[in-house]
């Protein structure tokens, strides 16, 4: 697992002040958008420190310390932004399980493309020879294996109709 976990993408500024307009469906949030956190900025991750956080129309607004002008922060639009993993005290995160098989009583039932998150059920998008979406749960995930990059199943013969 990489160092860094991507956040999101800075898609604009915001008002005059310095803010910048961040798209993103990362479901630690709160674990990231601190104040006094850093954060890292494009594929050279220069650092930054979060001044202000604060949510408007769906989109993440924050500042950074030391920058108070729409002109500081332009150079980081269109630029993705990612966070050290040691913030998330070292968990995974949904998006490092994109590309991993997906087995139960060793039949490969596809690969993890995509994940999703209806109403606060976390769901994982498998493609192989069907479609289908396996909750994140007890109940259907037996075991994760971060190495090998295989996720050990349960009950998914009941997902794949």
């Amino acid at each position: 697992m990489s160092e860094y976990v991507y956040i999101g993408k800075i898609i604009n500024t915001f008002g005059i002040k310095g803010e910048v307009k961040i798209l993103s469906d990362f479901l630690e949030k709160e674990s990231v958008f601190k104040e006094g956190n850093e954060v890292f900025i494009g594929d050279n991750k220069l650092k930054e420190t979060i001044n202000t956080y604060r949510v408007h129309k769906g989109y993440d607004l924050i500042t950074f310390k030391g920058y108070n002008n729409i002109n500081e922060v332009l150079k980081y639009k269109g630029l993705s932004i990612y966070s050290k993993r040691e913030v998330l005290n070292n968990k995974y995160v949904l998006n490092d399980l994109i590309g991993f098989k997906v087995i139960e009583n060793n039949i490969t039932y596809g690969k993890v493309i995509d994940y999703y998150d209806f109403n606060g059920n976390k769901v994982l998008y498998i493609k192989g020879s069907k479609n289908f979406y396996i909750p994140i749960n007890d109940y259907y995930i037996k075991d994760i294996d971060y190495k090998l990059g295989i996720i050990y199943v349960l009950n998914v013969r009941d997902l794949v109709l």
